[in-house]
């Protein structure tokens, strides 16, 4: 009777092609446990790959273009297996002629991890790598983000599993490696107990299309196994990573384009972050928008980072800008001109710190740089587990300044004070807080905490504005403040041209007073003002 049977049907088991490195075998062997869940037996069958024979080239040239998935492809053409399983941000963004993608796996966090030796950090530098330390990466998606925020580092190429690039920064050939946290995770590696692990966020350092996400190929007319395969189907990340590899297919450059995308759904909305440079030494620009469908959304993104697009020809903001400032390069790029000015004076409003208020406190929360910085001219005494928490990237890299690491940071939760401090909420309630802040502070975070939380507020600084602010013909406006919102708008009308972008909402809230349309950054920094003056329409 089996003898009638389809040729399919007798066979016992499902041949998996997977590549032989550690990291591709885990996740061979995860779906071969996600198949078995379902009643499908399979078996593994490695294949080497051109990728893992050429070790002499950068990563970069290889990655994205087949590299990594050429022979398994061949392979599942010919018969030899049934389905392979990738990393989906090795594959090309077209599959052969045969081939489909039945399914993709749910999304490992694809944050970056930046693995420094212990004796190259240094936390009062941005990333918590020494000044002018060298880190190993072939990627020129992460060397041109990250010689945007540090142009001080030396990148060198770095090749090899993740076991191997681990083993060359314990051998001490760099200073600091990336690796994707997403691999790390799945190999279930310790790294904190021998180095210092920095993790980069997504909407920090943007990831490659599809990090953290496997794909599951198989031939077009395997109908049978593709409706079989389709409980391991991830329907939301397929959204979500199908903008990603959009965008990565219209501009069609692969992985040696310096390229990152990374798409996420916040509640109804569609959160986009893309950064893109020509090359691994380029200043990248850096775009986020959110809509609430992912219909054309590519399309919108790709537009913005159109040849002929136009920009501004200049910018203000309310706030002093150094010359290395990463907004200031990031519009001299494309010849803005950026006038950095404060509208308002600050003052402090004590001298002198009681040594007491400090004894039990639990956590230091900043809701401003200012705050930071005339709280540490006090020489505070500090409890020795004392944790700090602050709004975002902005707030945690004055906190560098001053030595110290943020062990809470709002970045991740965007531009909603509410959210950041409910956030914040769930550490730190039941413990006792010290708010150092300004004088008339909005209190946005303490609102969120409940009773049993002891709060300690501490005003150490005062704002005043400047008297007779003139007007700027600039066609944007940033403002950092309410109180420099207040301060323009005191003798200065908008004119109908001018946009205006708004460090945060309670700087929003006076435009809303004013019935004004503003811009908010998804993060109150440098890095979101430099996303949103890209975003906007001229």
């Amino acid at each position: 009777m089996s003898d009638h049977l389809p040729e399919e049907s007798k066979k016992s088991k499902i041949i998996i092609g997977t590549r032989g490195s550690e990291l591709a075998l885990w996740q061979a062997n995860h779906v071969k446990d996600r198949l078995a869940e379902i009643g499908l037996d399979s078996e593994l069958k490695i294949i080497k790959t051109q990728g893992d024979k050429i070790l002499n080239l950068s990563f970069d040239k290889l990655e994205g273009k087949g590299f990594f998935t050429k022979e398994l492809e061949e392979e599942l053409l010919n018969g030899g297996i049934d389905l392979a399983v990738h990393s989906h941000k090795d594959l090309p963004t077209t599959n052969p002629e045969g081939l489909i993608i039945a399914a993709v796996s749910e999304r490992e966090d694809p944050a970056e991890l930046l693995v420094i030796l212990r004796d190259c950090v240094d936390v009062q530098q941005k990333l918590s790598v020494k000044f002018g330390g060298m880190v190993g990466t072939s990627s020129n998606r992460r060397k041109a983000q990250l010689l945007a925020i540090r142009p001080d580092f030396e990148i060198e190429d770095l090749r090899g599993n993740v076991q191997t690039r681990i083993q060359k920064l314990r051998d001490e050939k760099y200073d600091a490696i990336m690796l994707a946290k997403a691999g790390v995770l799945r190999l279930d590696i310790d790294l904190t107990e021998e180095f210092y692990v920095e993790e980069l966020e997504p909407t920090e350092l943007i990831p490659a299309p599809a990090q953290g996400v496997l794909a599951i190929q198989i031939r077009g007319s395997d109908t049978s196994l593709f409706e079989k395969l389709q409980p391991l189907n991830d329907s939301a990340v397929a959204e979500q990573i199908g903008v990603e590899r959009k965008v990565l297919n219209m501009f069609d450059g692969g992985c040696q384009l310096p390229l990152g995308c990374y798409c996420r759904k916040d509640g109804d909305l569609f959160q986009v972050w893309t950064s893109k440079a020509s090359d691994g030494t380029d200043f990248p620009d850096r775009l986020f928008l959110q809509e609430t469908s992912t219909l054309g959304l590519a399309e919108k993104i790709v537009s913005k980072f159109d040849a002929n697009r136009k920009f501004p020809e200049n910018v203000f903001i309310s706030r002093e800008l150094s010359e290395s400032s990463y907004l200031r390069k990031a519009l001299a790029k494309h010849q803005i001109e950026i006038e950095g000015r404060s509208l308002i004076r600050t003052f402090p409003t004590i001298n002198k710190l009681d040594p007491f208020i400090l004894r039990n406190v639990d956590w230091i929360f900043f809701s401003s740089k200012n705050a930071i910085d005339y709280f540490f001219k006090l020489d505070p005494l500090l409890p020795k587990k004392v944790k700090f928490g602050v709004v975002g990237r902005g707030s945690e890299n004055a906190l560098r300044h001053h030595g110290r690491k943020a062990d809470f940071s709002g970045e991740e939760e965007g531009i909603d004070t509410n959210d950041i401090g409910k956030e914040f909420a769930k550490i730190a309630n039941g413990s006792t807080i010290i708010f150092p802040m300004a004088k008339g502070s909005l209190r946005s975070i303490q609102k969120e905490l409940n009773e049993q939380t002891k709060l300690i507020e501490l005003v150490v600084y005062e704002t005043v504005s400047e008297e007779d602010v003139p007007a700027t013909l600039a066609e944007v406006l940033i403002f950092t403040s309410p109180s420099n919102v207040d301060s323009y708008f005191a003798n200065n009308l908008l004119d109908p041209d001018q946009k205006v972008i708004c460090i945060g909402k309670s700087t929003g809230q006076k435009f809303d007073e004013m019935g004004v349309k503003y811009t908010l950054p998804f993060s109150p920094d440098e890095i979101g003002l430099a996303e949103a003056v890209f975003a906007l329409d001229y």
